[in-house]
């Protein structure tokens, strides 16, 4: 049995959905921030996470903001953030990495490519 539990932090509610039944159908646990501000409080405690999927393009704070903030906070330094952008341009994947991202995944989503990446965590 799968208990990892990924925190997504998307401000589309249909993608948090789309992307918690997909997880959950695996086994994985979900919760979810509308927001990289609402996600900062919630890493910032004890809560336990295995991994991160952070959509890079959210208004407030963008995923290229919030990354180094996120690996700023002492336990959360190792823990695997994977930035989902809709974004596919010749680039993208470079600033996402360059932002502290461990790696990265376009919309739409390629659930296989998802699982996998989740199963190195």
């Amino acid at each position: 049995m799968n208990s990892k539990k990924v925190l997504i932090i998307d401000d589309d509610a249909r993608n948090i959905f789309a992307l918690t039944a997909t997880l959950k159908s695996k086994s994985y646990s979900c919760i979810s921030r509308p927001g990289a501000i609402e996600a900062l409080e919630l890493l910032k405690t004890d809560e336990t996470i295995n991994a991160i999927l952070i959509d890079m393009m959210m208004p407030e704070m963008d995923g290229y903001e919030a990354i180094p903030l996120i690996k700023n906070i002492e336990r959360r330094k190792n823990t695997p953030i994977f930035a989902v952008t809709a974004q596919a341009m010749v680039g993208d994947k470079e600033r996402c990495l360059e932002a502290g991202a461990d790696d990265y995944i376009s919309k739409p989503i390629d659930v296989d490519k998802l699982l996998a990446l989740l199963e190195t965590v």
